[in-house]
C-alpha cells in the first residue's frame, strides 16, 4: 500500500521556528517529526511513500532521500506554487496511482496504530478518516460520529489528519495545479454521507503552535 505525507506547508503559526526549518523536520524525541511518521508507515506495511514539497523542501528531501536502507521507496511531488492540501494530493496522483492510499499530515504526532486502518474505504465511501475526541487546545470540533461513519458537522470529534483516500474522488475535485484546501471537499463528502470513520482515543496532537511543540517534546523526554 502507498501513503502520502503532506509536508509542503509554511508552518506560519510556528514562526520563527519554521523560518529556517520546515515543520516536518522539527525535532521530537531526538529525531525529526517526519522520521517518526515514516516509521509508523513502515510498521504498518507501507512500502511506497509520496511526500509533497514546497517550503524548505530540500531539507526534507536531503533527510529522507529515496528511502534507501529503510524498506521504503520515497518519491516527491514538488510544488512551485503552494497548492494546499487537496491541490497537493491531486498533483501527486500520478505518483500515487489508482488504488486507495494512506494519508497523513506532516505536522501530527500520535500513538495511533496505522495497522488498524482499512486497506480501502467501504464501497459507499470516498474516504475513510480517523477521528479523535476534540482536544482541549481546539476551540471547537469538526464532526459527529456514529456506526462507522461521519454523520454530520459537530463539536464532539476532530479529524485527526489521518485517512485512506480513493484517488477517483480526488480527480473530481479540481484540475491539476489548482490550489485547493481539503476542508470544503471533506465537508461536502460528509454532507453526502460518503465518509467512513473510526475513533482513536489515544495520544494525538497537531504541531500548530510553539506551545504544542514544547508540550509534546516534554512529554516524550519524560517518557
Amino acid at each position: 500500500m502507498k501513503a502520502m505525507i503532506l509536508a509542503a506547508g509554511r508552518g506560519e503559526r510556528l514562526k520563527p521556528l519554521t523560518d529556517r526549518t520546515p515543520k516536518p523536520m522539527l525535532p521530537l524525541g531526538g529525531k525529526p517529526l517526519i522520521a517518526h511518521q515514516l516509521s509508523w508507515l513502515r510498521a504498518a506495511g507501507v512500502t511506497e511513500v509520496v511526500i509533497n514539497l514546497h517550503h524548505l523542501g530540500d531539507q526534507i528531501e536531503a533527510f529522507c532521500g529515496t528511502g534507501q536502507g529503510s524498506d521504503l521507496t520515497i518519491a516527491y511531488s514538488r510544488e512551485k506554487v503552494l497548492l494546499e492540501t487537496a491541490g497537493g494530493l491531486i498533483k501527486a496522483l500520478p505518483l500515487l496511482g489508482d488504488d486507495p492510499f494512506m494519508l497523513l499530515n506532516g505536522d501530527i504526532y500520535t500513538d495511533f496504530d496505522f495497522t488498524q486502518l482499512p486497506s480501502a474505504p467501504p464501497s459507499w465511501a470516498d474516504l475513510h478518516v480517523v477521528l479523535i475526541p476534540t482536544p482541549t487546545f481546539r476551540a471547537q470540533g469538526d464532526f459527529e460520529y456514529a456506526n462507522g461513519r461521519v454523520v454530520r458537522r459537530g463539536n464532539t470529534f476532530v479529524y485527526a489528519c489521518i485517512a485512506v483516500v480513493r484517488p477517483a474522488w480526488l480527480r473530481t475535485l479540481a484540475p491539476t495545479g489548482t490550489p485547493l484546501s481539503l476542508q470544503q471537499p471533506l465537508f461536502d463528502a460528509v454532507a453526502e454521507g460518503r465518509v467512513s470513520a473510526q475513533v482513536w482515543p489515544g495520544r494525538w496532537t497537531d504541531i500548530g503552535s510553539p506551545e504544542q511543540l514544547q508540550a509534546i517534546q516534554q512529554e516524550l523526554e519524560s517518557g
